[in-house]
């Protein structure tokens, strides 16, 4: 009995400390938006919900003033239908009403917008993300030698050679053979642009929407303040393979960052595979523990 309970804390330990074997990722049935992982993102989930407070007031009321019309001046209540033609006091209700509702949405919006695309701090880390038909391209700037590599799409047949057959943390169709990996709380410079024709890099839980044109470079930012893998997708109709063109950003420690970077200078494809090894292997002491409890 004490042993399952010790398995039992053991797992609930192990889900509150390793957050990074967890995916940030759309779920069935999902309605609201995904849980924020920058600052960014918590001020777009309570603009949502700002936003609301006008939504719902004003589709009750004008659901109201349809009701009302179709009940007060319908044939058999109103015989003798008026003949009105100009109201000066609905006129300016309507007019001011209107720019009032409008004047409250704007300022929190634009203060929004001009966080996104101008932050107050300093870049620690630059980031160049290209969009191809139909798969992105990263390149670190990191001094004389960056580094650079290609993310696709993941196939079902490469999921057991990669380590990446459990659904669960690496959905199918959001999977990719190599995932963006960046420090937590550190803050990312990202330089957008494509190679072909317009793409759009969008990552849900960090806030980020923006196109990537060929022959320009758009330039946003983020700072992530959990660990974890997120996952987000091109966001603009790029061509028969725009749904599988998935974006994948794992977000680590510094000293598991510095590692990786050392390591994918020479092969990226085994700094990954070693990254992974470090992340997921809490999700595997959750699973024991558990199997161990029961």
């Amino acid at each position: 009995m004490k042993n399952k309970a010790f398995a039992v804390l053991a797992a609930i330990g192990c889900l509150l400390f390793a957050s990074t074997a967890f995916a940030d990722q759309p779920m069935p049935w999902q309605k609201g938006l995904q849980p924020a992982a920058t600052s960014i993102m918590e001020e777009v989930r309570w603009f949502e919900q700002y936003t609301l407070w006008f939504i719902v007031p004003i589709t009750l009321f004008v659901l109201l003033l349809l009701i009302l019309v179709v009940v007060k001046f319908r044939e058999g209540a109103n015989p003798v239908p008026s003949k009105t033609s100009h109201n000066t006091a609905i006129e300016v209700v309507w007019t001011l009403g209107p720019v009032i509702v409008l004047l409250f949405l704007a300022v929190p919006s634009f203060q929004l917008l001009t966080k996104q695309l101008a932050p107050t701090e300093e870049p620690e880390m630059t980031i160049k993300a290209t969009g191809y038909q139909w798969y992105w391209g990263y390149e670190y700037q990191t001094g004389d030698n960056p580094l650079s590599f290609d993310s696709l799409l993941m196939a079902d047949a490469d999921r057991a050679a990669a380590g990446k057959e459990d659904k669960s943390v690496y959905p199918r169709l959001l999977t990719v053979d190599n995932e963006l990996v960046v420090p937590v709380g550190k803050h990312v410079r990202l330089l957008v642009t494509a190679a072909d024709v317009i793409h759009a890099f969008a990552m849900p839980s960090f806030g980020i929407k923006i196109d990537a044109v060929p022959g320009r470079l758009n330039e946003t930012w983020f700072k992530a303040d959990r660990e974890g893998l997120f996952y987000g997708q091109c966001s603009e109709l790029c061509g028969k393979d725009h749904a599988f063109m998935p974006i994948a950003i794992r977000v680590v420690s510094q000293e598991k960052f510095d590692t990786w970077l050392a390591a994918a200078a020479t092969n990226v494809g085994d700094a990954n595979k070693a990254l992974m090894a470090s992340v997921d292997g809490a999700a595997k002491s959750v699973a024991v523990a558990e199997n161990a409890a029961q």
